[in-house]
């Protein structure tokens, strides 16, 4: 199966501080991945590498077979990520449709409309993303990073400030994607609605890589998942 996600032994510092240490995975087309560690494992690292925000200090990076950076890669690319600040002095339909036309979207008002109505922003169109609650930003921001229908999505926490009823929402939504998708998230239950297979990441090293039913069959007794995770995370460390 082809990789539409490669990366093969890459480095990233800041200063003297590691943030990935010769790292190495691959990702196939269509597989989705939830992208575990604790605080400053270097997930968001990760994320802003497959990307093109960052480039490794060594090592290469394969999106859909195109460096990062590249036009292509950024075509194939949808991007959540942690708190996301959409343009505030644009409106919410404004920001759909400026980012829907930048993305090449044929039906712009189509889209737009789409997404206003499946993540309740109908109410907000014309209001100011300055103006908005951190959890209608939340819903935009989503709302951009899919509106072009990519083929690769990365979401760092997406269900952050979102309530139990958009959650719902945005769970029906992902989960209908067709695409490749990476869900960084400290919350075990997004990872396993969401996700099949398990990244575990730890200062800066992969520490585990499968699936969550094998992570499930790792419970001893009457453990939960999130301690299994855990265990990993500090054996890792």
């Amino acid at each position: 199966m082809a990789s539409c996600i490669d990366v093969q032994y890459v480095s990233k510092s800041y200063g003297k501080t590691v943030a990935l240490d010769d790292v190495s995975f691959s990702i196939p087309c269509g597989e989705s991945y939830a992208l575990l560690g604790p605080n400053g494992a270097g997930k968001s690292t990760t994320l802003r590498l497959l990307v093109g925000l960052l480039k490794p200090d060594t090592g290469t990076i394969k999106i859909d077979g195109h460096e990062p950076f590249s036009p292509e890669a950024k075509s194939a690319l949808g991007y959540l990520p942690e708190d996301a600040t959409p343009y505030r002095t644009l409106s919410v339909r404004e920001n759909l449709e400026y980012i829907a036309a930048l993305r090449g979207v044929k039906d712009v008002t189509l889209a737009t409309d789409r997404f206003l109505d499946e993540l309740v922003l109908r109410e907000y169109e014309r209001a100011k993303v300055g103006k908005l609650s951190r959890g209608n930003m939340q819903k935009l921001s989503i709302a951009l990073a899919l509106i072009h229908n990519p083929k690769i999505v990365l979401l760092d926490e997406p269900l952050n400030y979102l309530d139990i009823p958009t959650q719902e929402r945005v769970f029906k939504m992902l989960k209908s994607l067709q695409s490749t998708m990476i869900v960084s998230t400290h919350i075990m239950s997004i990872a396993t609605r969401l996700t099949e297979k398990v990244l575990m990441i730890a200062r800066g090293k992969i520490v585990w890589n499968g699936t969550i039913d094998t992570l499930k069959g790792m419970e001893v007794g009457d453990e939960s998942i999130e301690s299994v995770v855990a265990r990993l995370m500090t054996g890792a460390s």
